[in-house]
């Protein structure tokens, strides 16, 4: 088993910045943030594995994840926030490697209790 805390999260305007983080109990091969709004599927944000990462389009250029393997950490910086970011955001981790040709939650076994981040225009 793996447990995955995360910390961050929050209330800011349009244009602005958080940081999320997460911590894993042991060593993941592939972690990432997923997101879900009210409504809405669960859709990956990004993700990170040796060698590799990922972001979905609508967040290329805005949100940056670093990876430490040797912590079991990831943290996801959101820059030039949107209305359209609020959503509940999961840390998500796999001791697989599932990930590397999968981006979305099938992909992850274990899974964070997610951090509401909320955009407000």
């Amino acid at each position: 088993q793996v447990q995955l805390v995360e910390s961050g999260g929050g209330s800011v305007q349009a244009g602005g910045s958080l940081n999320l983080s997460c911590a894993a109990s042991r060593y993941t091969f592939c972690m990432g943030w997923f997101r879900q709004a009210p409504g809405k599927e669960r859709e990956g944000v990004a993700k990170g594995y040796p060698g590799g990462t990922w972001y979905a389009d609508s967040v290329k250029g805005r949100f940056t994840i670093s990876q430490d393997n040797a912590k079991n950490t990831i943290d996801l910086q959101m820059n030039s926030l949107k209305p359209e970011d609020t959503a509940m955001y999961y840390c998500a981790g796999d001791r697989g490697a599932r990930c590397v040709n999968n981006n979305g939650p099938t992909a992850f076994e274990y899974w964070g209790q997610g951090t509401q981040v909320t955009v407000s225009s």
